[in-house]
């Protein structure tokens, strides 16, 4: 691993929507990348919680993509960090 791409994480919460996944994976699916790691989970509160952990981003790549994540009305919350 390069440390010019550091291993990075985007959390994300959304209703109980069924295209709240897609719609998060899309991003990377639009870059061809392949995350590392992805665990998605349905929450007590009846949220589905998703974390995305990827390499071979920039971090204002992963800033933008987190911004454009937030704009979709299903997703309530979303940052990365390293």
């Amino acid at each position: 691993m390069s440390p010019d791409w550091p291993v990075l994480t985007l959390r994300v919460t959304a209703d109980a929507d069924p295209s709240a996944l897609a719609r998060v994976l899309e991003r990377f699916q639009n870059l061809n990348l392949t995350p590392r790691s992805v665990l998605a989970e349905w929450g007590i509160n009846n949220m589905l919680h998703v974390q995305v952990v990827v390499t071979g981003l920039s971090e204002e790549r992963i800033g933008l993509i987190t911004a454009k994540l937030t704009q979709v009305p299903s997703i309530l919350n979303a940052y990365w960090h390293r």
